[in-house]
């Protein structure tokens, strides 16, 4: 399998995909990312498959844009928290001793057609995000991102692919997706991400998502959805080491359109690789918990004598 030839530990995909087996239930004009332009796609003979002929997926995977910072196009600025100042805007002071590292690079449009189709009253709702976005992304809080910021994330993920299971696993919060290979029906409650149902359109593997939160955001840029969010992924595999990736929004109560983002997913290469882990909730602990820690009133109380 391409998978384990990639470095995958051979064993553990192998169990992981059996035990999820038993899972699947039964009988129910902007700028654009140039990198994403340059995507042109193999012959269907070269890319590798799996046993029953379905294109491999398998490895580890990840995408390299600005897309987590913003889905539309937006140039460079200090921080992503900005107040008042004497002239123009600053960092707010949270972020003032990051300097450049707490700054944002300019982000590329990966929406076909540029801009998000919004409703025009329901930009207040993505402006009042914006401005409170050092409380309201969950990207701080190490909630999980759901679908599809997991996948443009500044981190790695892992694809497990056989003739009964897809499994994705995210190195992001420890994020995972058991997508099931026959239709589940309605999701039975909203999750962070969501409910995966999957299937192959040709050469294409084609994920719908229903029963997303509608906590999660789509990007630090303060874009979001209701609980009425549909997202239709598309997984086409272009060459050994590349997928071109797309996903479609549909949301009736703040979007007058459905509409698509895409972009090429890179697969990790570096001899011995593996999924990293990144659960970060322990991180975060201080940010949402310190004020009820033993000593924090004392530490406190001991700032305030020192000034």
């Amino acid at each position: 399998m391409l998978g384990c030839k990639r470095k995958l530990n051979c064993l553990s995909a192998v169990l992981l995909l059996a035990s999820l087996a038993a899972c699947s239930p039964a009988g129910t004009p902007p700028a654009e990312d140039p990198a994403a332009a340059a995507v042109t796609a193999a012959p269907a003979s070269t890319i590798p498959r799996t046993p029953d002929g379905k294109p491999d997926l398998n490895g580890i995977w990840q995408v390299m844009s600005t897309a987590n910072n913003n889905l539309e196009s937006a140039p460079a600025k200090a921080a992503l928290a900005m107040v008042p100042g004497d002239f123009v805007p600053v960092p707010a002071p949270e972020i003032v001793a990051m300097g450049a590292i707490g700054s944002v690079p300019a982000s590329y449009s990966v929406v076909d057609g540029g801009a998000i189709p919004y409703k025009p009253e329901a930009l207040a709702q993505r402006q009042t995000n914006q401005e409170n976005w050092l409380t309201s992304d969950p990207e701080i809080k190490c909630f999980m991102p759901g679908v599809p910021r997991a996948t443009y994330m500044p981190h790695p993920f892992q694809i497990f692919q056989s003739q009964q299971a897809m499994f994705i696993a995210y190195s992001f919060a420890g994020a995972v997706r058991n997508v099931y290979l026959e239709n589940p029906g309605e999701p039975p409650l909203d999750a962070w991400m969501g409910q995966s149902y999957g299937y192959w359109d040709g050469d294409t593997f084609v994920v719908e998502v229903t029963g997303l939160d509608d906590r999660s955001w789509f990007d630090r840029a303060g874009n979001y959805h209701t609980y009425k969010l549909k997202v239709t992924e598309r997984y086409t595999l272009v060459s050994e080491n590349v997928i071109e990736y797309e996903a479609t929004m549909e949301d009736p109560d703040i979007f007058e359109r459905p509409w698509t983002i895409s972009m090429p997913i890179y697969r990790r290469l570096e001899e011995g690789f593996e999924l990293p882990q990144f659960k970060c909730v322990e991180f975060v602990e201080e940010l949402m918990y310190g004020q009820f820690r033993k000593g924090r009133e004392d530490e406190l109380f001991g700032q305030e004598v020192d000034r």
